[in-house]
């Protein structure tokens, strides 16, 4: 009964701005392109204002407050013993290439998931072709994948596993993900989980395992903050001296040969070069706004939740058209689930098409069309996303 009330007082207020700027749009793809919440917007003014009012001095602001905050929030988020596990990058490609070439192994022997988002897909794909990793997959979709991959996993033959929380194609959770935290050293084996989809949409603490594990994650999606706020939580004595190291890894405490290139002591030793910081502006305003209205990652996805309820239910009564011929990939159940629907059907990119020349934006990837939600929807949207699915499907 507490998630239907939820869902029945969407935050729209929260989003007046984005909600405005197309009021035709339905947007359901807030798993891939998260609208931006009112406060962003006074964000990107800030970052403005600062870089007009401090100039060259706007740095000592950036690196001194704004990146500092936005490190606690993500700290606070997954339980880390301390912020300093942080750090910040454009985008999670850059963060895994600093990640993977702090590994001294070369070819480097690296499981994972033939369900992993592009940013990792493409690069693993292209460091196997030049000999740079050796790459085992397991099918992600496989019914016993969990089973199977904890199994190849603990063989005891890779020097890295990656794997996904929660996966972008299929919305499938792995809460098994962090068992594999026992396996890991120092010298080898790393873990890498690929958060993303999972920060600020599945409640994730990590208090037991931060020592042992990396955690990759960013803000456009359910932080709701947009590009340029990747991050990345590196457990403290894995990778100190990554090959592909920015200058700002120079500063504060260096640890080191003399002579040769400093690393600092904590997760700055993964930090690049000089980036645009308008996007730490916004990851901060929009947690600071999830705290000030008590929107925890919980409540939101109790209000999602029922949201889900609602539509899988006018599924089951004939009232959203064709798409109940799908199957769906991730039906909710008594685990923590993602924030959006994977339904697989041969029409999946048609019925995409479709649905958007109703206004209503949701997102495909190959044969499954994903429907995601959030706060700015309310059980009336799930009356018009059926009522468009009817109509165009």
């Amino acid at each position: 009964m507490v998630a239907q009330d939820q869902a029945l007082s969407a935050r729209k207020d929260l989003f007046s701005r984005a909600l405005a700027a197309d009021p035709q749009r339905l947007h359901y793809a807030a798993h891939s392109h998260h609208l931006w919440p009112d406060a962003t917007f006074e964000a990107q003014l800030q970052a403005w204002q600062d870089a007009a009012v401090l100039a060259d001095r706007k740095w000592a602001r950036v690196m001194g407050e704004v990146y500092p905050a936005a490190q606690a929030r993500v700290a606070r988020e997954l339980s880390l013993p301390s912020a300093d596990s942080v750090v910040f990058a454009p985008n999670t490609h850059a963060l895994l290439v600093a990640l993977m070439s702090a590994f001294p192994r070369r070819p480097l022997r690296v499981l994972a998931t033939d369900g992993e988002f592009h940013s990792f897909r493409r690069q693993a794909q292209r460091w196997a072709e030049a000999g740079e990793i050796e790459l085992t997959l397991v099918a992600a979709e496989d019914p016993d994948f969990a089973e199977r991959f904890t199994q190849v996993a603990r063989s005891g033959v890779f020097d890295l596993v990656f794997v996904s929380h929660v996966f972008f194609k299929s919305g499938v959770v792995f809460d098994e993900a962090w068992r594999l935290a026992e396996l890991t050293r120092p010298e080898g084996p790393w873990l890498v989980v690929d958060g993303y989809h999972g920060f600020r949409a599945v409640p994730t603490d990590l208090a037991a395992v931060a020592d042992r594990l990396f955690y990759l994650a960013g803000g456009y999606k359910y932080a709701m903050a947009g590009e340029g706020a990747a991050f990345l939580h590196a457990p403290p004595g894995f990778g100190p001296r990554p090959v592909v190291s920015g200058w700002y890894a120079e500063f504060a405490d260096l640890e080191g040969v003399a002579g040769a290139v400093g690393y600092r002591r904590d997760a700055g030793r993964f930090l690049g070069a000089t980036f645009d910081p308008s996007g730490l502006y916004r990851f901060v305003a929009a947690a600071r706004m999830l705290d000030e209205n008590g929107l925890s990652t919980p409540v939101v996805s109790a209000h999602v939740a029922a949201l889900q309820g609602q539509l899988l239910s006018e599924m089951r009564s004939g009232r959203a058209g064709r798409l109940a011929e799908a199957t769906l990939l991730n039906p909710p159940g008594d685990r923590p689930a993602a924030r959006f629907l994977a339904f697989r059907h041969p029409e999946a990119a048609a019925w995409s098409r479709a649905l958007a020349e109703r206004h209503v934006l949701t997102d495909v990837r190959d044969d499954v069309l994903r429907i995601g939600f959030g706060l700015y929807h309310d059980a009336g949207d799930v009356d018009r996303l059926c009522a468009a699915c009817r109509s165009g499907l």
